[in-house]
């Protein structure tokens, strides 16, 4: 009895342990765990007071960076790779769209980082998992058309639910107008990106969208 009581308790432990590996697997941020190398740049006056990707208003002179795909709010250390100096920033915006560039960093963060003179360097992120949301927080959309007319909007919405589910209608006003947008919700980049790829093959503009 003894002996059967301990294989159970060992054989818990083994399945509490594969499900906990599991879990944090789960929590990855990047293929290769949660870091990623590469190369950092900066944007700056030219965006400064300009609405970010998760509409915050870009602040130059505020601890923040571009990333393109980790959640917003996920905060990172930035360690240039030259130097050996380190920042922590929080991503609000998304970027850069330059190949080989993994973070665009605010101004202060680049000038903390000593990279504001030269432009670029090569830098290591770690993503602060503590502080971060999970990567699985994240809900992408399709948008396929944005319309002044709400009939018009209505139509094709009804076209699309012929062949996708979730399909629905966001209204946005403006100064100026009010604009009716229609989305497809997609259950991750992955998904999106190929309902985004047939609708462009059928003659729409698809646009892959992170909602937040």
């Amino acid at each position: 009895m003894f002996r059967s009581l301990f294989k159970e308790k060992r054989l818990l432990y083994i399945l509490a342990s594969i499900i906990l590996l599991t879990s944090c697997a789960g929590m990855q941020y990047f293929p290769s765990g949660n870091e990623q190398k590469g190369i950092a740049s900066w944007y700056g006056t030219d965006f400064h007071g300009k609405t970010t990707s998760n509409k915050e208003i870009y602040n130059m002179h505020a601890m923040t960076a571009a990333h393109k795909t980790l959640p917003f709010g996920t905060y990172v250390r930035v360690t240039n790779l030259n130097s050996g100096k380190s920042v922590i920033v929080r991503i609000n915006d998304r970027g850069p769209f330059v190949k080989g560039r993994i973070i665009d960093l605010s101004y202060a963060a680049a000038k903390k980082l000593g990279i504001s003179e030269t432009g670029v360097a090569p830098v290591k992120i770690k993503v602060l998992r503590k502080f971060s949301p999970k990567k699985s927080s994240q809900k992408y959309s399709v948008q396929v058309g944005a319309f002044a007319s709400k009939k018009n909007a209505r139509s094709l919405q009804w076209k699309l639910q012929k062949r996708y589910n979730n399909v629905y209608i966001k209204k946005h006003k403006t100064p100026s107008q009010t604009l009716y947008r229609v989305r497809i919700r997609a259950s991750s980049m992955k998904s999106a990106q190929k309902i985004a790829e047939k609708l462009s093959k059928m003659g729409y503009k698809a646009n892959v969208l992170e909602e937040y």
